[in-house]
């Protein structure tokens, strides 16, 4: 041994060695047994089991298929019948109505649904703010009864609207239905005459100071200067309604009479009629 080797290991011994040393201090492992015709135990299937995992999957297949078949026939009976799927997506935070101008209606007619939709939105506003003016009249010591009256424009108004001229004029629009046309025009009429009748608001018909318009805020102003004021921007939302409302119609009438379907209707009403005769 080396005088310099402090490790405690004999440097005569060869570590690649197959026989240990004499002097070894550590005994072989023994050999592990090993058995050439051995075999690996692995669980697999059975023909029995593969062939009905494989009945069982074409069963699903075909009643996947079924299922497809099934519901193209309905949809094609559903479109043949001229009915409309609609989901509910508008305003986004409450969706209660469908509403999807981008990608159902021709690009040509976007601009023109858009302030058609403008003008229920402002009909909305200007019913909302003519609840607020007679509100305000109400409680300066008017007669309570145009406040009901008010009321019930407000919560009839809006929706009866919508049902009868706007969501016509989007499905004809979509669907270049001549009838939903004719619908439109003679609701959408009505309209433009209850805002200009609205905004001047004769005392007739209409009770009272119900409706914001320029003779009641007149009458009002010698009664009352603040409350003279919200009736003056009632006038103001419903002159304004008016003017794009006159607007709209014309622009809808021009492209309903250029492309024909004024003709295409009265040969529908005529079709109808002989058919009622």
């Amino acid at each position: 041994m080396s005088p310099y080797n402090d490790s405690g290991y004999d440097d005569d011994v060869n570590p690649f060695s197959s026989v240990p040393p004499a002097n070894s201090r550590l005994a072989p492992l023994p050999p592990e047994p090993y058995d050439r015709g051995a075999t690996i135990d692995i669980p697999l299937d059975s023909a029995q089991d593969l062939q009905a995992k494989e009945k069982e999957l074409k069963a699903r297949e075909a009643d996947l298929k079924r299922r497809e078949q099934e519901l193209k026939r309905r949809e094609e009976a559903i479109a043949r019948a001229g009915v409309l799927m609609e989901e509910n997506n508008w305003p986004p935070f409450l969706p209660i109505i469908h509403h999807d101008i981008t990608n159902e209606i021709p690009i040509h007619l976007q601009k023109m649904l858009y302030i058609a939709f403008t003008t229920w939105l402002g009909l909305a506003a200007c019913l909302v703010w003519n609840f607020v003016a007679v509100t305000v009249n109400w409680m300066k010591g008017g007669d309570p009864v145009i406040w009901f009256l008010a009321l019930i424009y407000c919560i009839t108004g809006v929706p009866g609207a919508y049902v009868l001229w706007y969501r016509p004029v989007y499905r004809a629009m979509r669907t270049d239905s001549a009838l939903k046309f004719g619908w439109f025009f003679l609701f959408y009429t009505i309209h433009i005459g209850f805002c200009v009748f609205a905004s001047v608001a004769p005392p007739i018909i209409f009770k009272g100071k119900s409706l914001t318009g320029i003779l009641p805020a007149i009458d009002v102003l010698t009664d009352n200067a603040f409350v003279a004021i919200f009736y003056f921007i009632g006038f103001g939302f419903f002159a304004i309604e008016s003017l794009i409302s006159i607007w709209v119609i014309q622009q809808i009438y021009m492209y309903f009479r250029g492309t024909g379907k004024a003709a295409e209707m009265k040969r529908e009403a005529a079709a109808k009629t002989m058919m009622a005769l």
